[in-house]
């Protein structure tokens, strides 16, 4: 049976999201909160989707019929209505200057004077990186909680829950400035508290902000050890491969000449190659003559048939103080991803060929592993400079 004004009007919340339908995939939802919104179900393409035709009581039923009869017209001539509305939106947003993006750069122009320059830095790269591409043309007014976290599982699929976390809460303090300006009168980033994976040492805790990294770097340069694990400490930031592929790592599959590394990748039983900047050359031929007469680059200290154990990288950190919660073995991954695409501004799908993740082209077959590989030397390259800078900056 349609919806009436009076049925609208007296419709009282509950404890859960209710569905009040109307006719032709129009219907409201109406929040526990008292908030009322117009809904569109449509199919397009064979996909089922969902658009937003504003709120009630400032959209009447009647001019959300009317929406809702545009959008079906729409449908008729072969057009997604959602394409319609994001364009709108986008000249909207350009003609007010109330778009997600304007209203970020301005939060951002107003938190300046008390940043770092290096947080400042990160900040509005994340902004341009994971927001701006996404959300940045919408009418603030008009974004979700839903869209909010659509971008969002986008981070956390790459498994980079803490920068899924790092940018919600940016996300909220725009959307916070944005109420204080009259843009919006409720905070879609509110909804999502929970929303996220929470980030423990089970996503493998690191360290990626380039402020806490230089400390880092300095500590592990001073660790007092053996040979072996003091030379792991120091190529494992360089190379940023699985902690496993570190310490089984062989002498027969490096070549320090063309300064690269070939292995077959354990996860998924692929090539792979590493290649070595300068500075890891540096750190492995100093240790070539001391474990050269065996199979692994890092033996173990009681039995040079073996690599050394999996638990050594670990029990290093821990011994310079490092906690089980601030940076782990495997964390090495995770700084270098975010520091280089977010502070060396390098591709994503570059840094996913080096980490080795299944990274494929646009028919869906897997790369080979010496895509990409002039760019990715540099790219080692690069991130191995930056170590050293940030060491020297830790030091003065």
């Amino acid at each position: 049976m349609p919806l009436t004004d009076t049925a609208l009007r007296n419709a009282k919340p509950s404890q859960k999201p209710l569905k009040l339908f109307d006719s032709g995939g129009l219907f409201m939802i109406l929040n526990p909160n008292g908030g009322r919104w117009w809904r569109f179900k449509y199919r397009f393409g064979g996909k089922e989707k969902l658009l937003s035709l504003g709120v009630y009581p400032e959209v009447s039923l009647k001019e959300a019929r009317q929406r809702r009869d545009e959008c079906r017209h729409a449908l008729a001539g072969g057009v997604n209505p959602s394409d319609t509305r994001k364009t709108e939106h986008a000249a909207e947003a350009a003609a007010t200057g109330d778009s997600l993006e304007t209203v970020a750069r301005e939060w951002y122009e107003k938190q300046l004077p008390s940043w770092t320059q290096g947080h400042s830095k990160t900040v509005v790269r994340r902004l341009e990186l994971y927001v701006f591409p996404i959300l940045g043309s919408n009418v603030m007014a008009d974004v979700r909680a839903p869209e909010l976290l659509g971008m969002l599982r986008r981070l956390e699929a790459r498994d980079v829950h803490e920068t899924a976390h790092r940018v919600l809460n940016l996300c909220q303090q725009i959307c916070r400035y944005a109420i204080a300006t009259g843009r919006i009168t409720e905070d879609p980033s509110a909804a999502l508290r929970g929303a996220l994976t929470p980030v423990t040492t089970r996503h493998f805790s690191a360290i990626t902000d380039p402020k806490d990294i230089a400390p880092l770097l300095r500590m592990l340069d001073g660790y007092q050890g053996t040979t072996v694990v003091i030379s792991a400490l120091r190529l494992a930031p360089l190379v940023f491969v699985r902690p496993g592929e570190l310490r089984k790592a062989k002498w027969v599959d490096i070549d320090l000449d063309t300064a690269e590394w070939r292995y077959l990748v354990t996860k998924t039983q692929t090539p792979h190659i590493v290649p070595l900047a300068t500075q890891a050359v540096a750190v492995l031929r100093a240790l070539h003559p001391l474990t050269s007469h065996g199979v692994f680059v890092f033996p173990g200290s009681r039995n040079n048939g073996r690599p050394m154990s999996e638990n050594t990288i670990t029990a290093a950190l821990r011994t310079l103080g490092i906690p089980a919660d601030t940076m782990s073995g495997h964390g090495f991954r995770a700084m270098a991803y975010t520091v280089l695409e977010e502070q060396l501004g390098f591709p994503q799908h570059l840094i996913d060929h080096q980490l080795a993740h299944v990274v494929k082209n646009t028919l869906g077959r897997a790369y080979n592993r010496t895509t990409h590989l002039p760019e990715r030397q540099r790219m080692m390259q690069e991130w191995a400079d930056y170590l050293d800078t940030l060491r020297r900056e830790a030091r003065s």
